[in-house]
């Protein structure tokens, strides 16, 4: 691997963000937990993204041995793609997984397979390379409520479904924050406002489930964080609003999917009327230029979304039939 310097933001109580350099910078964050000398990753963005991983431990003068947990919030590949790889270089880790996404990691054909069909073998090979299996001794299921020490600090795991079966977050005892993958949504930095953050959920294909993703808003909150640490981007603390954003939200893109149930191209229709929603919202939180800051910003969580919540419709017409 050739030297990289990584993009680190860190914050209070030993958790730094390494950007991973997917898709654009500051898109997709893994975090490094570090207490009493012992460290855990949280996501862990593409194999392309595990030179920053590295080097990141590096900088901050941590020995890959001391590296004990490779906590994957869910499977999906901006999350997971790199676990693989990371774990040749790191010993002592282990790496806890949802039941539902545990095999997956031991043996990601399947998870190769279907991401090719959707992106093609070169759009594959250029955002997420190889995917190396991870040995099943050192994989580990999530159970719901587990808990993990880390040096001095309590991490409580729980299962959150309705972005995907697979998931679950992560509570920290010590900052008092909730590592939440994709289920409290998506918040970029450069959205941000006087207003303060802007959040919107992610339907990505194919587990959308808009009752248990409410549900699952609510069990974050009933944590009482001080904070959130999104991988798509990390921490975001005004958590009461940015809840009752999301709850709205997944009702909107919900209306916003059966208002176009019966269009002829129905994806193209759904993602052209949330780009127009998202547009609406980001003029209203004081966003420069938002329809063509929506396109930019927004335009694969956009795409996948609207994929989303087609499957879910599709769902839905199949559960009625």
């Amino acid at each position: 691997m050739s030297p990289v310097r990584p993009r680190l933001t860190q914050f209070p109580h030993g958790i730094t963000a390494i950007d991973t350099d997917y898709h654009r910078p500051r898109f997709d964050a893994s975090h490094l937990i570090v207490d009493e000398g012992r460290a855990a990753f949280v996501d862990t963005g593409t194999t392309h993204s595990v030179p920053a991983l590295l080097a990141a431990l590096a900088e901050m003068g941590l020995d890959r041995k001391s590296v004990d947990y490779v906590l994957l919030t869910h499977v999906h590949l901006d999350h997971a793609g790199g676990a693989g790889e990371l774990m040749k270089y790191l010993p002592n880790a282990i790496c806890i997984v949802h039941p539902r996404g545990a095999r997956h990691m031991v043996d990601p054909a399947k998870l190769i397979a279907g991401t090719k069909a959707v992106y093609g073998e070169a759009a594959f090979q250029e955002m997420y390379g190889e995917i190396p299996l991870i040995p099943a001794e050192r994989v580990r299921e999530s159970k719901d409520g587990m808990v993990l020490r880390l040096g001095d600090r309590r991490l409580t795991l729980f299962h959150t479904p309705g972005h995907a079966k697979h998931h679950y977050c992560i509570f920290d005892d010590r900052p008092q924050a909730v590592f939440t993958g994709d289920t409290f949504g998506v918040s970029y930095r450069e959205l941000d406002t006087d207003q303060g953050e802007f959040i919107l959920p992610t339907t990505t294909p194919v587990h959308f489930d808009p009752q248990a993703y409410h549900q699952s808003v609510d069990r974050i909150m009933s944590f009482e964080p001080n904070a959130c640490f999104l991988t798509h981007y990390s921490r975001v603390t005004d958590l009461d609003r940015l809840a009752e954003d999301l709850h709205r939200e997944i009702d909107a893109f919900v209306a916003i999917a059966r208002a176009h149930q019966g269009a002829e191209d129905r994806v193209s229709t759904i993602e052209q009327a949330l780009i127009r929603h998202q547009a609406e919202r980001m003029a209203a939180h004081g966003i420069k230029s938002p329809e063509e800051t929506t396109r930019r910003v927004l335009d694969m969580d956009l795409q996948l979304d609207a994929q989303g919540l087609d499957v879910w419709l599709s769902q839905q017409e199949k559960q009625q039939a």
